[in-house]
């Protein structure tokens, strides 16, 4: 038994099965060529040294004068020589020599242990990764069958991981022996090992990966409230944050935009809108639709959770965005259903159950022309691009003022903004941002109010001299008062009587 006790021992310290686990296999295996070679496994007795260097397979007979069944039963005249304490009923074990078996319980045992030391691996590796679901795993490309791709995950290829279709993103493609970060959504038991089922379109991958780049998110600082996606085009997450001097949204989009740009880089260069989560829908609702600038949001039936959210001419196919995907994405975000419209469509809509008695015209027009004189920051432009305008406040450049100077000094260098997107940029500020020079306003005010003033001192006067009746002599004509006695003139005397009407 030797060769036995040896692979016990490469099996508990080489291969990492588990005591007994190993005891289990071995003693199905031996009381599998017992049966073959016996018919029966009943009176079959397994038994391990304490330490486990060796193992035995007995006959548990019964002592009997005149043996009828010799698998059962054992003649008392041969137990006597045996023991002499040994009588007629007693039970004996007898030691069996396994190399007497012949060839085919030899195989059946073999066969049975190579099966009871897979399902054994298998119940080791799902222990193992059961609790890994929801966690990231690196493989490599190995072959594809229906649309499936399977994944080589190590283990002597006794673990394989499957990227089902639906669970692909729409734009990624891989070649022999690619590497694949993706999630573990399932785990199955196969008959040629474990499977575990990954996805490479769950927002969990993004938020896995967003942990691993962002500390702030790691630490809690800054939190996930939710993320949508739809894989290989576009993710849209929103983030927030209890304390005050953290900006979230720049802490996962990171100095020269590094941290979201190796999220990105993972994702196979598919677009992330990383934006402020508002505890108000109506601010939430603006920031869901960036990369667009959103002039005015009404909710229209609060109980159906229906927005109606209103943007310029140009802003509007960006709030849309391809096929619909950035309104689309931007309901599933809030949980609201969002309407789109452009001024021109809501000035024919009837919106004063939404708001005061004012057309679309009065209510947005006139206050996002007001707004544009009121733009500060690079990301208030209308039509930024989102991303570069994070980029420039990370690098400082957060003031319209401060993009000004630096820009006509030809200062900016920055990773990831490239010099159309600079001049763009520009273009935007001339079209949209009007510069006052310093006292230049306070100057044009104090003139509207001299002119004003002005005007109020001509109507007034103008007003009491219209008030003011002149009186004349009956006689002869001459102009007089009302406190006049004698006419300077004619030298008649005068006197009033008050009108009764």
């Amino acid at each position: 038994m030797s060769e036995m006790a040896e692979a016990i021992r490469q099996l508990i310290q080489e291969k990492g099965y588990s005591e007994d686990s190993v005891k289990q296999t071995i003693e199905k295996a031996l009381k599998a060529a017992y049966k073959r070679t016996y018919g029966t496994d009943e009176n079959a007795i397994v038994k391990f040294e304490d330490d486990m260097s060796d193992v035995y397979i007995y006959s548990r007979k019964v002592v009997v004068d005149g043996v009828y069944d010799p698998v059962r039963e054992y003649e008392l005249e041969d137990a006597k020589k045996l023991s002499e304490d040994l009588e007629e009923g007693d039970e004996i074990d007898l030691l069996e020599d396994p190399k007497s078996f012949d060839r085919s319980a030899v195989s059946t045992g073999k066969q049975t242990a190579h099966q009871g030391l897979n399902e054994t691996f298998k119940d080791s590796l799902y222990n193992e990764y059961k609790d890994k679901i929801g966690e990231i795993i690196i493989g490599y490309y190995q072959r594809e069958r229906n649309g499936n791709i399977y994944v080589d995950l190590g283990n002597a290829g006794r673990l394989e991981g499957v990227l089902p279709v639906k669970y692909q993103s729409k734009l990624e493609f891989y070649e022999k022996n690619d590497r694949i970060k993706a999630l573990i959504v399932d785990i199955k038991k196969t008959s040629t090992g474990l499977q575990l089922i990954l996805s490479r379109s769950d927002p969990k991958l993004v938020s896995s990966i967003l942990e691993k780049e962002v500390p702030e998110i790691a630490d809690g600082t800054v939190e996930i409230v939710k993320i949508v996606r739809d894989a290989g085009y576009r993710t849209k997450i929103a983030v927030s944050t209890k304390r005050e001097e953290v900006d979230p949204v720049g802490a996962c989009v990171g100095l020269k935009g590094i941290r979201i740009q190796n999220v990105i880089r993972e994702l196979l260069n598919e677009k992330i809108d990383v934006l402020r989560w508002d505890p108000d829908p109506v601010e939430f609702i603006k920031n869901a639709l960036s990369p667009a600038q959103v002039g005015r949001v009404l909710i229209t039936d609060a109980d159906k959770r229906q927005a109606l959210a209103i943007v310029e001419e140009s802003q509007f196919s960006l709030a849309i965005g391809r096929q619909g995907q950035n309104v689309r994405l931007a309901n599933r975000l809030c949980d609201w259903n969002i309407d789109v419209k452009t001024i021109e469509q809501a000035e024919e809509m009837d919106l004063s159950q939404f708001s005061t008695v004012q057309n679309a015209h009065a209510l947005f027009n006139d206050e996002v022309e007001e707004s544009y004189d009121e733009i500060t920051t690079v990301a208030e432009l209308p039509g930024v691009d989102a991303e570069v305008a994070e980029l420039l406040k990370a690098n400082g450049i957060e003031e319209i003022q401060d993009f000004v100077e630096a820009y006509d000094d030809n200062r900016i260098n920055i990773e990831g903004v490239s010099k159309e997107a600079l001049d763009t940029i520009n273009d935007l500020i001339n079209q949209n941002v009007e510069f006052v020079e310093e006292g230049t306003e306070e100057a044009e005010a104090q003139q509207e109010s001299d002119e004003a003033a002005e005007e109020e001192t001509a109507v007034q006067e103008e007003t009491e001299s219209e008030e003011e009746e002149e009186y004349f002599c009956p006689e002869c004509g001459a102009k007089i008062t009302l406190d006049t006695k004698v006419c300077p003139n004619c030298g008649i005397e005068l006197e009033f009587e008050e009108d009764e009407e």
